[in-house]
């Protein structure tokens, strides 16, 4: 992509009397006017070599000098808000750049070229920001499709891209998307260590302790959760508690994860080319990975037929490994996790499928958002069955909510039950011990078992 491509001209400005405009700063007009009067008077030779902070400052000062020169009279705060807008529609991505400029937001979501909603907090809120007209918003996807050598038209309406500074964008336009164009950009997930989870609430000590056992004593572990729940931050979070010395490969669509540890080989999958071409999967990726030599593999999210892979990784020698999956209970993971195995272009029974989810799975912790937008741990539960059992999970720790008073806001405690002797064997024998609230003397009593599927 070209300098040109990154500088667009967008609309033709709004005809004029010569006099110069007299509209407000907070009128789009204004902004499309003298971005054309920028565009006209830069040297894009001169910006070629300039880096982007570089070419954003050098564009700040030639836009100051013509609204010096021809501007209307503005205040200075009215005068900055119009370059950073002329700016920003020139070299960003328009009216969205204040938003992605904010971290306390995690989502932006435009409906519509003049709806725009942001969720912060777990909350949904709408903004009083909007795009000039749905020309500006097709102008806007444009850039960042073409940005990854995409494109987005009625051919090929639906499009997973990433801006440069890693947030996942998703594009679907007509004859899809009925009411227009619509964007939704989800932002870089800030890296949580444990102990700040903890902080915030979203479990406890007693399960920081639980889950490092786990981890440390290379259980293979499912963090499950509905969209938005903190996937994502949970699975980052609890892979700190890898030893640094061991060789970790993460897979993912779009790279997130903020591993700590210093051996850590990163694999992002790549979508077909305009071609049709090209196309690397998850499941490309996770086989690749079992000739690198991994001490653990962390998948970002299993959502296909790589879940039969990663379970066979799972049960041949690759112990510890970390996945998520979107499911809304842990009932709901392993029944999932069997769907999404058998989508394999293998012909596996389900008896099989079964005995490697069995075989494979050891610990699965929920996640769930609640009305007042926390993110907490809902439930630890182990995979209590075996080989050809049938499928039985085990609670560990659960978490046990209040009734919800009129503030909202949603309060309760965690209860803890032993954890299974199979899986307290196994931690032993790799020099964990077993917390004192997950076990009982001896592990004499089994851990409460429900069954998950008759």
């Amino acid at each position: 992509m070209g300098l040109r491509d990154r500088i667009s001209p967008g609309p033709a400005p709004l005809e004029g009397n010569g006099a110069g405009p007299t509209a407000g700063p907070a009128d789009g007009n204004l902004a499309l006017i003298y971005r054309q009067k920028l565009l006209e008077e830069i040297d894009l030779s001169e910006l070629t070599g300039l880096d982007a902070e570089q070419r954003r400052a050098r564009l700040e000062r030639i836009i100051g000098r013509i609204l010096t020169r021809e501007g209307p009279i503005l205040s200075n705060a009215e005068r900055s808000a119009l370059i950073r807008r002329i700016v920003d529609s020139a070299l960003g991505l328009g009216v969205i750049e204040p938003l992605l400029a904010d971290p306390s937001i995690t989502e932006i979501m435009v409906n519509a070229f003049d709806e725009v909603w942001i969720e912060r907090d777990g909350r949904l809120e709408r903004v009083d920001t909007h795009f000039s007209d749905e020309q500006q918003l097709y102008q806007t996807i444009e850039r960042i499709v073409s940005a990854v050598n995409r494109r987005v038209d009625e051919s090929s309406p639906m499009v997973d891209a990433r801006l440069p500074t890693g947030e996942r964008v998703n594009v679907i336009i007509p004859p899809l998307a009925l009411t227009g164009p619509t964007l939704t950009i989800r932002r870089f997930p800030r890296a949580y260590s444990p102990r700040q989870l903890v902080e915030m609430g979203s479990f406890d000590e007693a399960m920081h302790e639980l889950m490092g056992a786990c981890v440390r004593g290379r259980l293979n572990v499912v963090v499950s959760g509905g969209t938005a729940t903190g996937k994502t931050t949970l699975l980052n979070a609890v892979s700190a508690f890898i030893p640094a010395e061991e060789r970790i490969v993460t897979i993912e669509d779009s790279a997130e994860l903020q591993l700590v540890q210093p051996h850590v080989i990163s694999l992002e999958s790549r979508p077909a080319n305009v071609e049709g071409k090209g196309q690397v999967t998850i499941r490309d990726l996770v086989r690749n990975s079992l000739r690198m030599r991994p001490d653990r593999i962390v998948v970002g999210e299993v959502r296909g037929a790589e879940t039969l892979d990663m379970l066979q990784a799972m049960n041949t020698g690759h112990d510890g490994s970390l996945t998520t999956v979107h499911a809304n209970s842990t009932e709901d993971a392993i029944l999932r996790l069997g769907t999404l195995a058998s989508m394999s272009d293998l012909n596996i029974p389900y008896e099989a499928l079964r005995d490697q989810i069995n075989s494979g799975i050891d610990v699965i912790i929920q996640l769930t958002r609640s009305a007042d937008g926390s993110r907490r741990v809902a439930e630890v539960a182990a995979v209590a069955s075996r080989r050809r059992e049938t499928f039985r999970l085990a609670t560990v720790a659960a978490f046990e909510a209040d009734p919800l008073g009129p503030e909202r806001k949603v309060t309760g405690r965690f209860t803890y039950h032993p954890l299974p002797d199979i899986l307290a064997e196994r931690l032993l024998l790799r020099g964990e011990r077993v917390p004192a609230l997950f076990r009982t003397a001896g592990q004499e009593e089994a851990a409460p078992e429900r069954l998950a599927v008759g």
